[in-house]
């Protein structure tokens, strides 16, 4: 919490201590451990507004501060409710249902008495509560579903991607968009993950394995097809100004000069990858920021290089505030 409002506490610290721990507590959410410090810290605390303007007011501070000048000019609307709130809150825990295993997950967390919410908009997506601890679960342990974001889920959720078909995903990470667009290709299907961190596909691996979709997951380099993927996934490093609920940390530490050099990089994978896909073949870009220069600049400088011949498809903003997650970028377009 101290970092997600931290114009308003670091100046405090130092000077006046127990204002900052004063304000910590009555910032902070709600939950068993929170309330205990609040109460111990200041039972006289007036109940703490929902809205930020409100919180500023009561606080005799400013509302702007809490969002960098630079980023307004990336991302309209982000000194002001709804996107405001939303980067200023934390996120909650969601998970992807997999496998057909889904019916089983949930009568699981039934059991525990866990407080389940599917998502109105991503289908298999389901909203836990923060604390739950659902790696000890068995059905986690059978693979029947997996900790995604359900940002990250729609991502490609809006893009239609046809059943079976090879694949590519560029900078697959860890694998959580590698699974889900395993499980759309189908048993037909097959991906090739690749990414510059080897530990992290060390984790694909493992998730992988859990989830029973080895088979069509080809981690690391190889051959590709011969006339060249059906479809690559470019999930481009990024500044993560869309997970700013989950990293707050990052609101601080992200520079306006970092801008340009992530999307001179994104740029490069999404060339490189366009490259290697067949003719009519789909290219999927996606970032988790809401930089213009990242998202529209990137597919713009893309479609005006004149380096491979592309059509756009459909591109979308993800806010926060639409489905309670991480925000993010998504481009679909179509090799000529």
């Amino acid at each position: 919490m101290a970092l997600r409002y931290l114009p308003w506490i670091e100046p405090l610290l130092g000077s006046r201590d127990d204002e900052a721990v004063r304000r910590l507590a009555w910032l902070a959410g709600d939950t068993p451990a929170v309330n205990a410090f609040r109460s111990a810290i200041g039972p006289d605390l007036p109940a703490c507004p929902p809205s930020v303007d409100a919180k500023a007011a009561f606080l005799a501070e400013a509302s702007d501060a809490l969002t960098p000048s630079w980023f307004v000019a990336e991302c309209p609307g982000a000194a002001a409710p709804p996107l405001r709130e939303a980067l200023l809150s934390r996120p909650p825990l969601w998970i992807r249902l997999q496998g057909g295993h889904g019916e089983a997950a949930l009568e699981e967390f039934d059991r525990l008495g866990w407080a389940w919410k599917r998502s109105p908009h991503v289908a298999g997506a389901v909203r836990l509560p923060a604390d739950s601890r659902v790696e000890a679960t068995e059905a986690y342990r059978a693979g029947a579903f997996e900790i995604q974001d359900a940002g990250s889920q729609r991502v490609l959720a809006i893009v239609e991607v046809p059943a079976g078909g090879r694949w590519l995903d560029a900078c697959a990470g860890a694998g959580g968009k590698t699974l889900q667009l395993a499980g759309i290709l189908g048993e037909s299907g097959q991906v090739t993950a690749e990414d510059i961190r080897t530990e992290a596909l060390d984790e694909l691996r493992i998730r992988a394995g859990r989830a029973g979709l080895a088979g069509r997951i080809r981690i690391g380099g190889g051959r590709p097809p011969e006339c060249g993927y059906d479809g690559a996934l470019v999930d481009a490093p990024c500044t993560g100004t869309g997970t700013w609920r989950r990293s707050p940390h990052l609101r601080w530490t992200t520079r306006r000069g970092q801008i340009p050099v992530a999307a001179a990089e994104q740029l490069r994978l999404l060339c490189a990858s366009a490259s290697r896909i067949r003719r009519g073949g789909l290219l999927v870009y996606s970032t988790c920021s809401l930089c213009r220069t990242e998202n529209e600049g990137v597919v713009d400088a893309f479609l005006n290089s004149g380096e491979t011949q592309a059509t756009l498809v459909t591109q979308e903003r993800l806010l926060p505030q639409d489905h309670d997650g991480d925000g993010f970028f998504v481009a679909c377009l179509r090799k000529s």
